[in-house]
């Protein structure tokens, strides 16, 4: 697929998933929900109920994440958050009460459903120090040097281009800024026809980088202090009614499978010193 066609695939998806939510259904890629939250094993259990309680359960509903970067980024009052395909809004939200006031929080989607579905939320939420914004997260619309904070949640595994997707996250963070996201990571070698159907159902539509490759991508956008820590790791249990109704034979797979695929938040930091060229005056050109 061209990634022209990788985007609208995904657009219709979620803005999909967006209409489901509106008219009381799930966000699930099958649309039927888990008890609690989400689709299970990726998408359940991951806000407390402290956190599920401060926002609309719309929000909640339109989850299709792989991980809550909210509880394991370090926000601060005063700060400014950008969440890189920010669906219902529900890591926004939460961002918006840890930033307070002083701080903002903006959320870039590219779906109009998921943006509509968003600004709904955040008027029933009654927050004042949130942005909706549309956009592809290959092309921020925003400033150079104007965030605090990248947040994503299973967001950029989706993109067809994830380099240009760091490199924009890379332009718009301010020199120190923190780079904070949930994303589905592989690990090790397996066959391409089993990385496939595994990441169809651990993503809908997923395109998730070996974890390797992902530091090394976020090495060469020009950030340091790259850390991938694992949070979920999916057993083939989890995925075996999928994998059987792709006609594959799941025992027979299971080495290929096991323990291969994770949600994990993966940090990163851009230098304080920043190796942008934007200027050439005495204090930031050698």
């Amino acid at each position: 697929m061209s990634d022209a066609s990788i985007r609208e695939v995904v657009k219709e998806k979620y803005g999909q998933a967006a209409l489901r939510v509106s008219s009381g259904g799930s966000s699930c890629c099958g649309g039927a929900a888990a008890a609690g939250s989400g689709c299970d094993p990726i998408t359940s259990n991951l806000y407390d109920a402290a956190q599920a309680g401060q926002i609309p359960t719309e929000a909640m509903q339109a989850s299709l994440g792989c991980g809550n970067p909210t509880a394991l980024a370090k926000l601060n009052a005063g700060e400014v958050v950008l969440d890189l395909g920010s669906g219902g809004g529900i890591d926004v939200l939460l961002s918006a009460k840890r930033v307070g006031p002083t701080g903002k929080a903006y959320g870039l989607d590219m779906t109009d459903e998921m943006l509509a579905l968003a600004n709904e939320n955040k008027a029933k939420a009654g927050v004042s120090n949130v942005e909706f914004l549309k956009g592809e997260i290959e092309h921020i619309p925003l400033p150079d040097n104007s965030m605090d904070v990248i947040i994503s949640n299973c967001v950029i595994n989706l993109s067809a281009d994830k380099d240009r997707v760091l490199r924009e996250a890379f332009r718009v963070l301010k020199p120190g800024g923190r780079f904070a996201v949930s994303d589905v990571v592989t690990r090790g070698e397996m066959l391409p026809e089993i990385r496939k159907s595994v990441l169809l159902w651990v993503g809908c539509i997923a395109g998730a980088l070996e974890e390797s490759e992902y530091r090394e991508k976020l090495k060469s956008a020009g950030f340091d202090h790259i850390e991938v820590e694992p949070t979920r790791t999916y057993r083939v249990e989890d995925a075996r009614e999928f994998l059987a109704g792709e006609g594959l034979d799941v025992d027979a797979l299971a080495p290929q499978v096991d323990g291969k695929f994770m949600s994990a938040f993966i940090r990163a930091v851009k230098p304080a010193q920043s190796t942008d060229k934007t200027c050439c005056g005495p204090t930031c050109c050698n």
